[in-house]
């Protein structure tokens, strides 16, 4: 897993960026994780909404502020993970601290589980003491992810008609 970073992203990434949604979009899956989505922005549009993000004085209203960043290997975008700076109570339930996702044709090689342990530093330093994640219980690869950095199962919960797993990481 070398030349692997997390990099916020820039003006710089663009090119990278649209392959990374294109590869998405023909596969017909849901972008993970939703914060990459281009939501119908241009790049420009999309990259001032990841700045304002950051802030909770220029986030959007009922969001919670986060940083997106980018897993880039080489100047590839393999993968992307959205830390939130807190919870409110919909993340609380089932969305958590942290959601990724890693490109489709780049999964099953460890990228998911590299990400989060380079992501956990970066929560650590935005005061995040105990970091929620949470996967859908159907999938598997993604509890081993949490599993393999430190996350603890508390429970099982339903959302929206789907078993939700939350496990806690603590980063102190």
């Amino acid at each position: 897993m070398d030349a692997l970073r997390l990099a916020l992203p820039t003006q710089a990434t663009e090119a990278a960026y649209w392959d990374f949604i294109e590869e998405w979009q023909q596969q017909g899956e849901r972008i993970v994780p939703f914060a990459v989505s281009p939501r119908g922005y241009g790049y420009a549009q999309w990259l001032a909404h990841q700045r304002a993000a950051r802030s909770a004085d220029t986030c959007a209203a009922g969001w919670v502020p986060s940083h997106l960043y980018l897993l880039l290997r080489g100047d590839t975008i393999v993968g992307a993970i959205d830390i939130r700076h807190y919870l409110n109570d919909h993340l609380l339930m089932s969305g958590g601290h942290i959601g990724y996702g890693v490109r489709p044709t780049a999964r099953r090689r460890g990228y998911a589980t590299a990400m989060l342990a380079l992501a956990l530093p970066l929560a650590r330093a935005l005061s995040i003491d105990r970091a929620l994640i949470t996967c859908d219980d159907t999938n598997v690869g993604s509890a081993r992810t949490i599993e393999k950095n430190g996350g603890v199962l508390e429970n099982k919960i339903e959302d929206e008609g789907k078993l939700i797993r939350r496990y806690w990481i603590t980063l102190v």
